[in-house]
């Protein structure tokens, strides 16, 4: 079967998205020492798509993400803050630098 959505460069566009977020995820809960098995995982993936998806129409709007990379940035930084809520300490060098993305996820979870 061809991928005839493949050739379209949104849909491109939000694959790289996609990958770029799990990689980011992956990175990050192999930092923590967090099982890619824990039972917890599931609600915060759930918490983490909707501030993601909050974060995301603002950060269009301020043009603070322009690529794949930066979209797996601010996936990175809303996940470490549903973790944070939920008691976790994350240190700020887990993360990928980016003073804009990490003001405005401070921004909207409040």
């Amino acid at each position: 079967m061809k991928d005839e959505w493949g050739h379209d460069p949104s849909v491109r566009f939000m694959r790289h998205v996609f990958k770029n977020m799990e990689v980011v995820q992956n990175r990050l809960l192999s930092d923590l020492a967090l099982s890619s098995f824990d039972p917890r995982l599931r609600q915060w993936r759930e918490v983490t798509r909707d501030l993601f998806e909050r974060v995301w129409t603002i950060a269009a709007r301020r043009n603070l993400v322009a690529s794949e990379e930066q979209a797996g940035i601010l996936y990175a930084h809303c996940l470490a803050q549903t973790l944070r809520l939920s008691g976790l300490e994350i240190p700020d060098e887990a993360l990928p630098h980016d003073e804009g993305i990490s003001k405005l996820v401070r921004e909207v979870r409040t």
